[in-house]
């Protein structure tokens, strides 16, 4: 073991990054293509259409998405295949093993920024976990190609929790560093959501967005002046098959194989509202009265990003009023649901305002069911 790793640490956040691609699509944008998509389907079903044999596909509309989730906009990896009616999904050149990977270049370009704004060099980096909900490839690692893209000597490995992954990766890296396994890691979550989502689905067309992001997770004593005291943390898993996602190498065993629509994203909206926004707010309830904190004195909530109707109860019942875009900040606006990356989005861009001594909660949740918290507070 390294003389930097021979005792236990108090693990803090030191710096976080973000990947953003330069691509966005509008609703509107969105709109035009899927409903341009449904009259050429229904035109080529007309007939059984009229013969009661094939159902009618329904248009979407700007209002429609806006009432259902909240999202304007999302950033995507390749635009204009993704609002082709032909195609209608994300395309790109298929790399060699020799090349950089796409997921290990956005995770890379986030990790970068993280090590730049906290003053630090790869070399001073002990392991790299690659948490995030859609992969790449099973192996070799996309935690291991980002370690070597940044010259990091030290370990790394994958972690999939789906929306929780980011969470539950600080929670493994600050568990590194109680331990004195490692003094400092990264956790990056290169999210390319746009290759698991059904564009062709009215239902969910409209959710997912591209982007990386990445937390610098290291033990105080290296720490920068201005950094986040890692004050708890807590992780539950409930299983359900209310969100589900079947893509896998074993699909091409299928007849149906890789593209068929039940091997992408699918969920029933209606229940994850019902039974994920009690489950977390009474966990982060459960988890403030743990720490002795007071939920109602936490200055700024970076919640999960994949709803605003879910992230507007969760903060009412942690606050106890209706939480303000100053208390409870939203990127899903114009990032869409980008899953294990959206709280961390929320904290990387609102949360440098904060005075020393401010208290805050990361909050993740989602497929699995999986939630994950990390209460915080500002330091300097």
């Amino acid at each position: 073991m390294s003389d930097r790793m021979q005792h236990a640490g108090r693990p803090v956040i030191s710096a976080t990054g973000l990947f953003t691609p330069e691509d966005s699509i509008s609703n509107a944008e969105l709109v035009a293509s899927f409903n341009d998509y449904v009259r050429r389907e229904n035109a080529r079903n007309a007939a059984g259409i009229e013969a009661g044999e094939v159902e009618a596909l329904t248009e979407s509309s700007v209002e429609f998405i806006e009432k259902a989730s909240g999202i304007k906009a999302r950033h995507v990896m390749t635009k204009a295949p993704v609002l082709d009616p032909e195609i209608m999904a994300p395309r790109w050149d298929e790399r060699g093993n020799d090349e950089l990977s796409v997921l290990a270049e956005i995770g890379v370009k986030a990790a970068r920024q993280a090590l730049e704004r906290a003053g630090r060099d790869a070399a001073d980096v002990d392991a790299v976990l690659c948490a995030a909900s859609n992969m790449e490839r099973p192996y070799p690692a996309m935690a291991i190609e980002i370690q070597q893209a940044l010259g990091i000597d030290g370990f790394g490995f994958d972690m999939n929790v789906a929306c929780s992954s980011a969470t539950f990766g600080i929670q493994t890296a600050a568990d590194y560093i109680r331990a004195g396994n490692a003094r400092s890691v990264l956790v990056v979550s290169p999210e390319i959501t746009s290759g698991h989502l059904n564009w062709r689905d009215r239902d969910s067309h409209f959710i997912f967005g591209d982007v990386a992001t990445a937390v610098l997770v290291e033990d105080a004593a290296l720490a920068p002046a201005e950094h986040w005291e890692i004050l708890g943390t807590k992780l539950k898993t409930v299983f359900s098959n209310n969100i589900r996602n079947n893509f896998g190498f074993l699909n091409r065993a299928s007849p149906e194989g890789v593209g068929a629509a039940d091997k992408l994203f699918v969920q029933e909206g209606r229940k994850v509202f019902k039974e994920v926004v009690p489950m977390v707010a009474q966990m982060i309830l459960d988890e403030a009265d743990r720490l002795d904190i007071d939920p109602q004195g936490l200055r700024r909530l970076w919640l999960h990003q994949a709803n605003a109707g879910m992230n507007r109860l969760i903060a009412h019942r942690v606050l106890g009023h209706e939480a303000n875009d100053d208390e409870s900040p939203t990127v899903l606006d114009t990032y869409g649901n980008t899953s294990s990356a959206g709280s961390i989005i929320a904290f990387h861009l609102h949360s440098g305002d904060l005075a020393p001594g401010d208290t805050g909660l990361i909050c993740s949740f989602g497929a699995g069911y999986s939630a994950g918290t990390v209460f915080v507070r500002k330091a300097g």
